[in-house]
Parts: C-alpha cells; structure tokens; sequence
C-alpha cells in the first residue's frame, strides 16, 4: 500500500524518465561532448611541476578513488589527465590548435579542458584555473569502479562572479568541529565556491576578552590557523565575520560590558562610549593576527536599539542615518592600519543612500535579503550608485525550519544573484542562519549548490535545470528519485505556506495541538495534512529506493539528514491528525450507552488512544525518535555544546504526551469502574468547535 501511495504521489512530480544528460554544477559557459571512455583499468593523472597543481591533481585522485576508481599519479596505464598551465608549450599548441585562449575574464579563474581519444588534458592560466578544472573533471567521471566512464569534453569556462561565498552562522547554536568545516571546505571548492565567512558574535575565543566564549562552544586560535591553511590548498579565502555594532547581546549581558550597550545588557554597542572603540579595536586586533585574508567582515546589520538608549539625544539631534554611519566610519578610521577592506551589512544604511556616499571607497557593502523578489534593485543600488563595490547576500532559507524551504531559498538565490551581476556586484555572500538552534548544516546542501552555480553562471540560472542536476551530481543517484524526494517536500512546504501558518516549521514541530494556538494552527492546516505527510513519506521511500538500488551514494551524511527533515515533516501532519483522532475516540467513549455493544465500542476507543499502539504512545514515540535521529545529525557536524537546549525540548515534548497517556490511562480504568469518563480537559485535551473539525472527528 505504501509503495502505490509513493508510487501516484511520483506521477505528480518524478518524470516519467530520467533524462541522460550530462550533469554539472555549476554549468560551464561553453560545452561540447564527445562521448564516453570506460575506465575498467582506470587512469593516471600526470604528476605537475607546479606545487599548487600537484595538490589539484592529488585532489582529483582521491576523490575518484573514494568512488572505487583506481586512480593514479604518474604511470601509463588506463585513461589519462594531463594539467598544464597556459604558459606551457604543450599548453599553447593546443589553445591554438583549437582556437582558445585564456585572456580577459577567463584569465584568473577560468580553465580548457580538451579530449583527445582517452586523454583529457586541463589548460589554466594560473593555479586557480587548473584547480577549477580538476573539479569539472570530478564531475565528468560517472559512476564507481570499474563501470566508470568519463565523458569527453570539449570546454571553456570561467566564473561571471570574482567572489563566490558562503556565510555560515556559528553563533545562534551549533558550532561545527573543525573536521566538519574541512568537509565543507573540500565541498564548497569541488563546485567552485572560493569564500568561507564564518559568521562570529561570541563563539571566536579572544585573549583580550575571554568572557563571552563559551567553553567548548567557539573556535580557538589554533582552530582558526588549521582551518585558514586546509583552506588555502583549496582556493578558499577564510573571511571572517565578527559583529562589530549590533548583535553582541552574548557579550554585553556580562555586567563588566553593560556600560558599552547602547541599552541595559542590550544587543547594540553605543556610538560614543569611548569603550565601545577599545573593545572593536582589541578584537579585531586579533583576527587581523589569524586571519590573513584581505577582507574583514563588520557585520553592523540590525542595530534596532540605536537612539533608545544612550544615543538617545545624538539621534534626536542627528537623525538615525547619520549616528549609524558615523559610527561605521570610525570602525572604518580605526581599523584602517591593518590594511584590510571592510565589508558591512547594507540594511541600515540603504535607507540614507545620500549619507553613503560619504563612506570610504574601498568598503564593501552587502546586500541582503531572503525572501523571492521580481527586482532586488532597490537593494543594490544605494551602493553601486554610490560608487562602492557590492556583494550580495540571498539566503537558504534554513532557520527555524525542519527542513529548510527550498522553493524560497532558489528563487531568492536566482533573483538576487541575477540583479547583481548586472548592476555590477562583484561578489555573492550565500547565507546560512540558525536563528532558534536547531539548524543543520547537511540539511542545507540544495542550495549551497544552486548559490555556488547561480554565482559561477552568468545571468539567471536555471533553476529547473540544477534540479535535473543535483541527485546526479552530489548524492551519484542515476535514478532521479533524490532529486523528486527533494521536490516533494518542496511541495509539502508549499501546501503549509499556503495555510497562512508560514511553512514546516519548527514552531509546529514543537506547537502542543490541545492548546488555544494548537486548536487556531489546527484550523488551518487540517485540509492539507493529508497531502503533506503523503509527501513527505513518499521522499522517504524515494531516498530509501535509490539507496537500495545504488548502495555507493555518495553524501550519505546529507541523505540521513534528509530523511530527519522528512520525518519531522511528517510528524507535524501526524501530529495534528493524531491530536484531531485522539478528541474525537475521547468523545465518542464518553457519549457511549452502557449497552454490551456500547461498552465494547468504548472500551476499543480509549484502547486505542492509550493502550498498546495508542495514538498518545505514537506521539510520543514520534518524539523520541526524531530525537535519536537528530542526536546522530548534529554529531556528525557539530560539537557538543548547545545540543541539550535543543534535546531538552524533545524530552519536553516526549514527558507531555507521555504524560497524557498516564492521565489516559487513570481515565480508562475510572471507566472501567464508573462507566464514567472525566472532562476532556481533565485528561489534557480539548475537542475542536469548528463545524469543520468537529466533522473531521466522527
């Protein structure tokens, strides 16, 4: 029966077939193929002079080999890989031969790769380029083993964007392990992403003010050398994030920091509190000393408290516009001896588009915003037209979901991404948040990928064209059921976004039904939690078909971490249902006669809300193993720290129906004896008034 429900759920969503196109993310500006070559005795790489090149190839090999593929350096037999720097004879017979060449915007980055029979060769100006090409390559060996092909290849490619980021949130919860950033690392660089942005606001340890980092949650010093220097071999420009204005209520609610808040233990720093600069400059005195990037990021997004607090009367005086701004120059001035360019948040200051005019030249505004537009014009243009260089920051939509929402996040990324390239925005800053804690990073690879596409592609990037692409490209899957598991709970977000109560969620993951907004929130979705458990049910049986039928998926930690999304989506529908199910057996065991039939009938209602099987114990066994399961996630990603906030609301959840199902139980056997049930409210649940609901029950 299952199988037949995920079976029509597929008609809806899955094409009838898969279509056998060569997939790659991003997609190289231009592409021609030439067939396929089998790697039953696999290939060599040829080993570089160049020490740079020599790590591309060592990179290559050992992603291949990961895959079952005998790849090796140096030797003669099987396929072959050759990497050559422009510059090379060899090199500049073949640019010429086929009337290529590396100049211009494809100098820096870009890259050839041309085929001759088995023998693949990658052309590169500079060490970039030919690490760029290594990584098309990852993607142009299809399959495992000895059943490998790679696919011969004619292209010229290089990125329409100079910085290709991602900005991951290290302050709202979860704090990775250095082992896992080094696996993001090698991830991001395998699609062409050549920034990481750790997002700081108390979780990077400082000498000069050690309170606010809390033991075993916030990176060290030698944590923050060993991941810059894994980085660097990749490309990877570690640009770090450390709030500098607002968003620093972790360190002002300690009371040795309380003067420097704009209000009482507040979030904001105060413009003119001569401490205030002391502190910004001791912090970023350090990260100046780790971090050897040539940009620093200010953060300085937010500030909400400015002028309700100590600058109460300098903003009065002033107008908001100017007290921000001036601040923001003199982090700018007293920075400025490190050499570093500053990037800023653009929100507070594209509303005073004549007051940045007066900023430095050589500061960096980013624009953000996460929700889908038809222009982000009005978001960009207060600094280009300003004449600062402009990064944009579109968002995977991640925080304070159970899975993120995809449907947003690529139509945010595509739209934003888009107008900023042709406005002239040098750079894309993806954003990863986790706002309430729960947030994990292996769930938000969708649109990691589509960022680091939409920001390599020039133009609008397809959005239907990476979906056809991902299962392939990232999880190996030849079947297209990764990618229609992917699409469902798109379509499960959907059907609750459309309900007016926001979309899966993590309020309706922990929301107690029998309370007033559980009975409201109820209402509204009850028409669709049919169709959004059958969704999300139907992607679990599709990750777990295509993991039957191809058992070396690659990026398993991800599908794990889907099939934990999907359950939570799932047991929000099961949830509401249960609740509704639980009100309406309760009803009817009360309203029963004390007939023989009468008393059976009861007796089968309360057993089947709190006796074996019981709905009250599915609730709470849907609690405890969504619990299990999210342990094992956030282990494979983060340190411990944190975690019990997070746990401590499933054990929460679990001890109320747990508790319920011990209020049910008195109440059964008081029938048993009485032939009486106590009120509905007594047992802690309550029967829905609605016309509609109460039908829903019978």
């Amino acid at each position: 029966m299952l199988l037949r429900i995920a079976a029509l759920a597929l008609t809806l969503i899955l094409p009838t077939t898969v279509a056998a196109q060569l997939a790659l993310i991003p997609k190289p500006r231009e592409l021609a193929t030439l067939g396929t070559t089998t790697l039953a005795n696999g290939l060599t790489i040829d080993a570089p002079a160049n020490a740079d090149d020599r790590f591309a190839a060592t990179d290559l090999a050992d992603a291949l080999r990961e895959r079952g593929i005998n790849a090796r350096i140096g030797g003669a037999a099987g396929a072959r890989i050759t990497l050559l720097r422009a510059s090379n004879p060899n090199a500049q017979k073949l640019l010429t031969s086929n009337n290529l060449a590396l100049t211009g915007a494809a100098h820096d980055e870009g890259y050839v790769i041309l085929t001759d029979g088995s023998h693949l060769t990658i052309v590169a100006a500079t060490s970039a380029g030919v690490f760029n090409g290594a990584q098309t390559v990852k993607q142009l060996i299809e399959g495992n083993g000895p059943t490998a092909k790679l696919n011969r290849v004619r292209i010229r490619d290089w990125p329409a964007m100079r910085y290709r980021g991602l900005h991951d949130d290290l302050s709202r919860g979860p704090v990775p392990t250095l082992e896992f950033q080094k696996k993001q690392i090698r991830t991001l660089a395998a699609y062409k992403i050549n920034v990481y942005s750790p997002y700081f606001e108390q979780t990077l340890t400082y000498a000069s003010n050690p309170l606010a980092a809390p033991p075993g949650g916030a990176m060290s010093a030698d944590d923050i050398r060993a991941l810059v220097a894994f980085a660097r071999q990749y490309h990877i420009d570690v640009i770090p994030e450390q709030e500098a204005f607002g968003h620093l209520h972790h360190l002002l609610k300690y009371e040795i920091y309380s003067p420097l808040a704009e209000t009482p233990h507040g979030h904001v720093l105060a413009p003119g509190q001569p401490g205030s600069m002391d502190l910004i400059k001791q912090m970023f005195a350090e990260i100046d000393s780790l971090f050897p990037s040539r940009f620093i990021h200010l953060g300085a997004d937010e500030t909400f408290e400015l002028g309700r607090g100590q600058t109460m009367d300098s903003v009065k005086a002033k107008g908001l516009g100017a007290v921000y701004l001036g601040f923001l120059q003199q982090i700018e001035q007293a920075l400025r001896p490190t050499g570093k360019r500053f990037l800023f948040w653009g929100d507070i200051a594209q509303s005073s588009p004549d007051l940045v005019k007066t900023l430095p030249k050589d500061m960096i505004a980013v624009a953000w915003e996460y929700d889908p537009a038809q222009k982000f014009d009005r978001l960009i243009t207060p600094f280009t037209d300003a004449g600062l260089e402009t990064w944009v920051a579109p968002g995977v939509n991640n925080w304070s979901r159970v899975w993120p929402n995809f449907a947003n996040a690529l139509a945010n990324i595509q739209g934003f991404i888009r107008d900023g390239q042709r406005l002239g925005a040098t750079g894309a800053l993806n954003t990863t948040w986790d706002d309430d804690g729960e947030a994990l990073f292996n769930q938000t690879w969708y649109a990691v990928l589509f960022g680091a596409a939409a920001s390599w592609q020039p133009g609008e990037s397809s959005i239907d064209d990476f979906q056809r692409s991902f299962g392939r490209t990232f999880h190996g899957d030849t079947t297209g059921l990764i990618d229609a598991a992917q699409r469902q709970l798109i379509a499960a977000h959907a059907l609750l976004q459309r309900q007016g109560v926001g979309d899966a969620n993590d309020f309706l993951f922990w929301l107690d039904p029998y309370t007033d907004e559980g009975m409201l929130t109820a209402d509204r979705i009850r028409p669709v939690l049919r169709e959004v458990r059958l969704l999300a049910e139907s992607a679990l049986v599709n990750v777990a078909a295509a993991r039957r039928v191809q058992p070396k998926l690659r990026e398993t930690d991800a599908l794990d971490a889907m099939e934990l999304g999907a359950r939570r989506v799932d047991f929000i529908g099961m949830k509401f249902q249960f609740a509704d199910e639980i009100s309406g057996m309760y009803a009817r065991a009360a309203a029963s006669d004390t007939t023989r039939d009468g008393r059976t009938n009861a007796g089968r209602e309360l057993s089947d809300i709190t006796g074996i099987n019981g709905r009250t114990q599915d609730l709470r066994d849907g609690y405890t193993l969504t619990r299990e399961l999210y342990a094992k996630a956030w282990a494979r990603e983060n340190k411990p720290y944190w975690e019990g906030n997070v746990l401590a609301r499933f054990d929460k959840a679990t001890q109320l129906w747990i508790d319920r199902m011990d209020r049910m139980t008195r109440a059964r056997r008081e029938w048993s004896r009485t032939r009486r049930l106590p009120p509905p409210d007594s047992v802690g649940i309550r029967v829905p008034k609605t016309p509609s609901a109460v039908s829903s029950l019978r």
